[in-house]
């Protein structure tokens, strides 16, 4: 740092200035003392600057099943939005989530010195054994129970499922089928309950539940139990991996798309689009789930105060080729 004030010819505790954002540079004294700093190739030391101002500018993030679409597009959501804070972000991924694992996450990162945790796991194991970590330091659920004593940030669930549900009986269809996810994830129970309760709403009925774990092989092992049964014409699947399984295995049947069966996903996946056919499904904005989890979290270590309570952000149903009227 001295170097560089040397060579920009003005004190240290101006380039300390520059660095930090601070106000009180005049935007010249600001470019020279850049271009200096770009002839040197200074880069700050950032655990010096912990020292002396006490923030290491680093957040933790934890997080579930590193194969799953919906918890990492959540992590480059949140990522991201770090990024343009000016903070770097520590993961941890713990697989499936079992045996306490999130729990040992959130004590190792606050042991490296992170200012707050973002945890994105939402599992019913989890559940309120967070809300005890989180007098230590700052923490944030993204997708937990309804129920938490935490910060949560979380798409609207139920609704999505009731938008799937619904657009299918407005399609003409008597009822709906659904392939639902592992019963120990909050979405997939939200999804269940926004099924059911759109169908009951209209007096439909509501059809044995049909289970997966996610993925595409769970979707086409459940498709395949479909494609025999005659009277099914409408299905929706709980997220778009699964759905991927469900219409291989009904086009492997003989069963027309969506001729026969129409289906629906959730999650909108890249791939989504391109499918055959291209699927219906419900839209969860990440990125925004990114922001706002982020948002809040720096207000807690901003403030030292987290305020118990949910931020619900809307889903968007995405109608394509592979939903129709019945024949």
């Amino acid at each position: 740092m001295h170097d560089v004030a040397r060579l920009a010819g003005v004190s240290h505790q101006t380039v300390s200035r520059v660095l930090n954002g601070s106000d009180g540079v005049s935007s010249r004294t600001r470019a020279v003392v850049l271009a200096a700093i770009e002839e040197l190739g200074y880069r700050p030391n950032s655990a010096a600057r912990t020292l002396v101002t006490g923030r290491s500018k680093v957040l933790g993030l934890v997080t579930i099943g590193g194969a799953l679409y919906g918890p990492m597009s959540m992590l480059y959501g949140v990522e991201a939005a770090a990024r343009e804070e000016g903070y770097i972000l520590t993961v941890a991924n713990v697989g499936g989530g079992e045996g306490g694992s999130v729990e040992r996450a959130v004590t190792r990162l606050e042991r490296q010195g992170v200012e707050g945790i973002v945890v994105v796991a939402p599992l019913t194991s989890v559940g309120e054994s967070l809300a005890s970590m989180a007098r230590h330091l700052p923490l944030v659920a993204v997708e937990s129970s309804l129920k938490s004593s935490l910060p949560v940030i979380s798409v609207d669930q139920i609704a999505g499922a009731r938008m799937a549900t619904e657009h299918l009986l407005g399609l003409g269809h008597r009822t709906v089928w659904h392939v639902a996810g592992p019963g120990h994830f909050y979405e997939a129970q939200d999804r269940v309950a926004g099924w059911t309760s759109a169908l009951e709403d209209v007096g439909a009925e509501v059809p044995p539940l049909l289970h997966g774990d996610w993925s595409a092989a769970t979707g086409y092992d459940a498709g395949q139990i479909l494609s025999r049964m005659s009277d099914v014409t409408a299905v929706f699947v709980a997220n778009d991996s699964m759905a991927v399984g469900v219409l291989r295995a009904l086009r492997e049947n003989g069963r027309d798309l969506p001729g026969d069966i129409s289906v629906v996903g959730f999650d909108d996946i890249p791939e989504a689009g391109f499918f055959s056919p291209p699927l219906t499904t419900v839209r969860q904005p990440f990125e925004e789930v990114g922001r706002r989890s982020l948002k809040t979290l720096l207000a807690q270590i901003e403030t030292g105060e987290g305020e118990p309570g949910r931020t619900v952000i809307a889903p968007e149903l995405v109608i394509r080729e592979s939903s129709a009227s019945p024949r």
